[in-house]
């Protein structure tokens, strides 16, 4: 939806009475509840006073312009999507349009997508024929009314204030329908394209029959989708996998042939499979021609799939969504959405940035719930680790029955994270008091390793062992440090501290800085090594080597566990009124499992309070009496 839609003369009017940034400025403060920063508004009267003089000098004053026009299923926006009717025949025709007041750019470093634009610094940042095209691929697969059509969309990058010498490096980038390239000196040559894709005839019926579209995933994406997946997929499941499998596959064709609507739930620890039926799904369905989402509510974990699954192609990107991307969803408009990671939703979908028209006051279960046929909800209980995440087989089946549907629920028994060792995984929710009969020795398993170590740099030491040998490693701990952004050079903090030893936590933000990888590719890239990971960088990733740094913020005191809550730094855990005394100390517990649950191999622990530190060599040292530490 856009932020403000008017027709071309109606921009025009706005812009000449110096109206147009304040209007969008009081619908970006109704919709998205923020206010437009003085740098966006100035962008804006800039701008759009150009392309409206631009549109009526082309004889276009009917067309409708649909400005910051936000993607489906999707936070980001398009500066201006023009619709009206083409010039050559009764058909609808529809531009996007990416308004740029550069005046100069260059390549970067011989690299044609990537440009340096001084107002950027030394960063690059993505050709605007790239960002366009990519805008207009991601219409096309997922605006049904555009599904299958030729030549109704094109895109255009407009640098206006620019002239061709001084950005003629852009042009080596290559140039289609979906993407062309304009600058203000070539003004004639955007004029006749303009006219080359609308008629003078009013637009507003085109108009709304893009904004009314149905969402979904075209059958072209769907058949890309599947061969990828495909490519990625090095699955076989077993046992109840198999049937979580099957039962979905069973449940979406039973849904087409009967009007029939159904929701499946696959509850299991951590490596139980989860994710590898997930990815499963939604090759398979999308192989079937069934239309299938994937969504998650772990920016971290969403990112590094999209990275992994979508690897060789940004249209399959786009299937791998969040959860809150459904606020508007249409109803029943998948066939299939596989909520990954479900212990991961929240009460509601909204927060202080959310539109007004897009609070719906619905809960976020039900709008998943609403947004398929069959929605399909993977989850593990004991990793609710953050206030307001309530997504428990409890939370989901009621939500269902409250719609009378059908509830159909595999539990995941067997075990493939931590070695394929349920024995370890029982003896972690034993010691942490998640499972009843308290906390035992180690007594070993030939397929998994668990230490306890005497320092952290010891911990280091043997972890770049592993390292050495081609495993993979990473070292997490409980947020029980503060956590600074990086220096102005590029330097990270050593926030972790522990005595003469100290590391900085992973990145915070979707940049890598000196040297480190972007937070959410902390787990799965080689130079996250070196910076300490949290619960919420970890989730839902696994490496061989596991390093927990367990705080002061759970200890062990005589016979039972204390979580102090002063001890501990998570932003989400300060409001005694949010989170009481008893609900710290439940997700605390569940932070430790989740940390102490990511190896494959094995797990070295260490902990900052002596008597803790000297329980946990109780219980370890024992089986490990000739090994060093």
């Amino acid at each position: 939806m856009p932020l403000l839609r008017t027709s071309a003369r109606g921009l025009a009017d706005l812009a000449r009475e110096g109206r147009a940034s304040a209007a969008l400025a009081e619908q970006m403060s109704f919709q998205l509840k923020r206010r437009a920063s003085a740098a966006e508004m100035r962008s804006w009267d800039a701008s759009l006073r150009v392309l409206a003089d631009d549109l009526l000098q082309a004889g276009l004053g009917q067309v409708e312009v649909l400005l910051e026009y936000q993607l489906p299923l999707s936070s980001k926006r398009i500066d201006v999507v023009l619709a009206g009717r083409h010039p050559h025949r009764d058909a609808p025709s529809y531009v996007i349009v990416e308004l740029k007041q550069w005046t100069e750019a260059s390549e970067f470093e011989d690299d044609a997508e990537l440009v340096l634009q001084p107002s950027y610094g030394p960063r690059p940042i993505l050709h605007p024929v790239a960002q366009v095209r990519a805008y207009a691929e991601y219409l096309l697969d997922f605006t049904a009314v555009l599904h299958g059509t030729t030549d109704v969309l094109a895109g255009a990058a407009y640098l206006h204030n620019a002239t061709t010498a001084k950005v003629g490096e852009l042009f080596n980038y290559p140039q289609d329908e979906l993407g062309r390239l304009f600058t203000g000196q070539n003004h004639g040559e955007w004029l006749d394209f303009l006219r080359s894709r609308f008629a003078s005839t009013d637009g507003s019926v085109h108009a709304d029959r893009l904004l009314h579209s149905t969402i979904a995933p075209s059958k072209q994406l769907m058949a890309v989708a599947a061969e990828e997946v495909r490519r990625r997929e090095q699955f076989v499941l077993l046992d109840e996998q198999r049937v979580a499998f099957d039962l979905v596959m069973h449940e979406v064709e039973k849904a087409r042939a009967s009007d029939h609507k159904s929701v499946v739930i696959v509850s299991g620890g951590p490596g139980s499979g989860k994710s590898v039926i997930a990815l499963s799904l939604l090759g398979e369905l999308n192989r079937r021609g069934r239309s299938a989402i994937h969504a998650t509510g772990s920016r971290s974990f969403t990112q590094t799939l999209r990275k992994v699954a979508g690897r060789g192609s940004r249209q399959v990107q786009s299937l791998f969504k969040y959860f809150n991307s459904f606020t508007d969803a249409d109803k029943n408009g998948f066939d299939v959405l596989i909520a990954d990671e479900a212990h991961r939703l929240r009460e509601t979908s909204a927060n202080r940035w959310t539109r007004a028209d897009q609070r719906t006051g619905k809960a976020q279960v039900d709008e998943l719930i609403d947004a398929a046929r069959v929605p399909v909800f993977l989850l593990d209980q004991n990793q609710v680790v953050r206030p307001g995440e309530l997504g428990t087989v409890k939370d989901i089946e009621k939500a269902a029955r409250k719609r009378g549907l059908a509830v159909h629920h595999v539990d995941l028994s067997a075990q493939y994270r931590c070695g394929g060792s349920e024995a370890y995984i029982d003896w972690v929710e034993r010691l942490l008091g998640l499972k009843p009969g308290g906390p035992v020795r180690w007594d070993g398993d030939p397929n998994f390793e668990v230490r306890v170590v005497d320092s952290p740099s010891a911990m280091e030491r043997a972890l770049e062992a592993k390292l050495a040998e081609h495993f993979g490693a990473r070292m997490a701990a409980g947020y029980c440090w503060p956590w600074s952004d990086p220096r102005k050079d590029g330097t990270l903090v050593p926030d972790v501290q522990i005595g003469d030893w100290a590391r900085p936590w992973n990145l915070k933000g979707e940049r890598s800085v000196g040297g480190a990888p972007p937070s959410a590719l902390w787990a799965s890239e080689p130079a996250g090594f070196g910076q300490i990971g949290c619960v919420y960088t970890a989730q839902g990733f696994e490496y061989d080597w596991n390093g927990v740094l367990l705080g002061s913020d759970l200890v062990w005191r005589t016979d039972r566990w204390v979580a102090v809550r002063s001890a501990n730094r998570d932003p989400d855990f300060r409001n005694a009124m949010r989170v009481s005394d008893r609900e710290f100390d439940a997700l605390v517990r569940n932070v430790y499992k989740v940390l102490l649950s990511r190896g494959m191999r094995g797990t070295l622990l260490y902990s900052t309070d002596a008597e803790t530190h000297a329980f946990l060599h109780s219980l370890v040292d024992a089986h490990n009496s000739g090994r060093t530490s």
